[in-house]
């Protein structure tokens, strides 16, 4: 188990919030409402954490994060795992879990047989929601690869962002077109091809700007994420992590007949995202 940029000791921890977690969105911090001042998040880590990979999580909670891996526990009884969790947890008297909570073999036990099992408090959270929207990872991912990206902001109760490396693009951006940065982005959850109207942050300074992800049909038909900063007196060429958050689609990602039109189409998107911040 791994703890996650937080000075805690296991042995300190009296109450833990149990779940997936990716997101870290307003459904979870219903359930971290109900920890004392003592407690920590667990989350059971799975390859579909893609919304906030692992070392995001603490970006969005000052509680201290303790990962499992669902490949090194899934073979516990329910038995077992509370078991495993007392043996860490040495003065744990409360865990926090949503309401359709499972775990154990084949996640083959719920809520009642946590509170059967665990000899301190057990609190089950109810289903949140969000103008009668019920608030799930699952649901956040779908409407991230629709483009809702408002939606999508709303249940996570933060702007959604993704992060990456400066790369070296094409060279037409700033020959023919506007000058991009180009990004590449591992572990994170890319949301539906399209312009979008975003901010991007550098060296913690962070720009208004118009984002592309998806293939460049009109150029080179090669997959990018390549963001535009608004501000015409940017000229810092010294960057290498970006942050872009998605703040609302422009339009989806389509073929051009021509360099000209793509570029008309180019000029009209800077000018709705610059319109977005007036």
């Amino acid at each position: 188990m791994e703890l996650i940029e937080k000075s805690s000791v296991k042995s300190d921890i009296t109450s833990i919030a149990i779940g997936g977690f990716d997101g870290m969105h307003l459904g979870h911090q219903e359930l971290f409402k109900h920890l004392d001042k003592n407690g920590a998040i667990v989350v059971i880590q799975t390859d579909y954490a893609n919304l906030t990979p692992k070392r995001y999580r603490d970006h969005y909670s000052s509680y201290p994060i303790f990962f499992y891996e669902l490949h090194n526990i899934k073979h516990l009884s329910a038995k077992e795992f509370l078991v495993l969790l007392n043996e860490e947890f040495q003065n744990l008297k409360k865990i926090v879990v949503g309401f359709d909570f499972h775990f154990g073999y084949k996640a083959a036990y719920n809520t009642e047989d946590l509170r059967f099992l665990f000899k301190g408090e057990v609190v089950v959270v109810n289903e949140f929601k969000v103008d009668n929207i019920a608030v799930h990872s699952r649901v956040i991912r779908d409407y991230l690869r629709d483009g809702n990206i408002e939606l999508a902001n709303r249940l996570l109760g933060y702007n959604y962002n993704i992060e990456g490396i400066h790369i070296v693009g094409q060279g037409l951006g700033s020959k023919e077109f506007v000058p991009t940065i180009n990004i590449d982005v591992n572990s994170f959850l890319i949301p539906k091809d399209g312009v979008y109207i975003t901010k991007t942050t550098i060296k913690n300074k962070t720009y208004n700007s118009i984002t592309f992800i998806g293939e460049r049909k009109t150029t080179d038909q090669i997959f990018a994420v390549e963001t535009h900063i608004l501000d015409s007196s940017f000229t810092n060429l010294d960057y290498k992590n970006i942050k872009i958050e998605f703040l609302k689609i422009v339009r989806d990602n389509r073929k051009f007949q021509s360099f000209e039109e793509l570029k008309k189409q180019i000029k009209d998107d800077i000018q709705i995202s610059t319109n977005h911040f007036l």
